[in-house]
This record gives C-alpha cells, sequence and structure tokens, in this order.
C-alpha cells in the first residue's frame, strides 16, 4: 500500500464558493466539488461491498445515488452552523446508500447486525476480514503463488478475526480508505490519540501473525 494521503481541507474558500454556487444550481461548481472525492468513496465501496454482489452492482452507481441524495441535501448542509467535513458528509451518505443496495438485493441476509457497524451516527457494512486480507495480499494471481496465498489469506483473516471490531475498523479506515487520522477518529467519535493507539495496535497484531511471509508479502501492510 503507498503512504497514508493527508487530510484534504474542505473549508477552503475556494471549496466554499463552489458549494454556495452549487446550491444555486450551478452543476459546474458541484460537479468540480464531487470529482475531488470520488476516488476516495470508490475505495470505500469496494471495501464494503458485499462479495456477493461484486460483478452484480457497480459501485460507480453506489456513489451516484449517494451524489444524487447530496444534491438535495445541499442547501440544508450550507446552512448548518457546524457542519461535518464536506468528504466525512459525502462519505456518511454513500455508506448509507450502500447499505440500500445491499438490502435491496440481499434482502433478510443483509440485515444481519453482525454485518454492519455503528459509525458516523448510524450503521453502515462493515470491513470484513476477508475483504481486508484480500486487500493485503493484492492482485497477484500467479499459479505458482496461489498455495501460497491461500495459506496467507487464512492466517490474516485469523488475525484480523481476533481483533476487537473498532481496532479492525481504524485499519480499514486509515490504511485502506486511507482517511487520516483525524477523520478517522471524527468517523468513530474517538480521540485521535486513540485512534493512533489503535491503529498502532492493529499493525502490530498483523505483524506479530508472521515470521518473514514468503515473497515480500509483509510490505504490502507495513
Amino acid at each position: 500500500m503507498g503512504t497514508i494521503e493527508p487530510a484534504r481541507p474542505d473549508d477552503d474558500g475556494d471549496n466554499t464558493r463552489r458549494l454556495e454556487a452549487a446550491a444555486r444550481g450551478d452543476r459546474a461548481a458541484w460537479g468540480s466539488v464531487l470529482a475531488q472525492h470520488r476516488e476516495r468513496l470508490q475505495r470505500m465501496v469496494a471495501l464494503r461491498m458485499d462479495r456477493r454482489l461484486q460483478g452484480r452492482v457497480d459501485p460507480s452507481d453506489v456513489i451516484q445515488d449517494a451524489y444524487l441524495e447530496a444534491a438535495r441535501r445541499l442547501p440544508e448542509y450550507i446552512q448548518e452552523s457546524a457542519p461535518m467535513p464536506l468528504f466525512l458528509w459525502l462519505r456518511y451518505l454513500t455508506a448509507q446508500a450502500l447499505q440500500t443496495v445491499h438490502r435491496r438485493h440481499l434482502g433478510a441476509l443483509a440485515r444481519d447486525a453482525g454485518r454492519e457497524i455503528s459509525i458516523d451516527g448510524g450503521r453502515i457494512p462493515q470491513a470484513t476480514s476477508a475483504a481486508l486480507a484480500a486487500q493485503l495480499l493484492g492482485h497477484d494471481t500467479r499459479a505458482s503463488e496461489a498455495a501460497i496465498r491461500a495459506e496467507l489469506k487464512l492466517r490474516l483473516e485469523e488475525a484480523l478475526n481476533s481483533m476487537d471490531l473498532i481496532d479492525r475498523e481504524v485499519l480499514a479506515l486509515r490504511h485502506f480508505e486511507q482517511l487520516s487520522n483525524a477523520e478517522c477518529a471524527r468517523v468513530l467519535k474517538l480521540s485521535e490519540s486513540a485512534a493512533t493507539k489503535r491503529y498502532i495496535r492493529a499493525l502490530r497484531r498483523l505483524k506479530e501473525t508472521f515470521t518473514g511471509p514468503p515473497d515480500g508479502a509483509a510490505e504490502s501492510w507495513k
């Protein structure tokens, strides 16, 4: 994985002016604002979409649904005296849109409380151990590595399943969704110091699981 991206300011003058223009109906301004966040939201949807829907639901459609809801609620957002940062607001709406897709396609199976986590003031789909392990291992599909990858994936999933749920979410938010520590803390309603400690603890748990992973596999989660 690459380095974690720094927080992107949502309250600078240019963005504020674009948001105000968007609320007045300027579609170009609104499109410019949304384009800044699409890549990060795509990572979130890809990580949290139920594996049974992969190939059936396009993550871009989930994001489009969220953007339509954001456009409807934009005047309300702008009028708030202390709104959450724009990216976190869009992320929250995207998580809600993804939850709706899960329930539409999976019905009662998607309402299993074990598949969701309470964050952002509501319940959203978890980042599962299987999804995190797949991200950690990357996309090497060489046949010669298949047995090693299968064993490594199993060990990763066991390590992730043994973690406290919030520790695992901190890992997902920081390492995969690439939220800043401040963003992660706000999403999980933790202090920044607590979020940092949980992230370090989660990384340590993963590293302690292995002694010299083959073919540089450890590099993907350092």
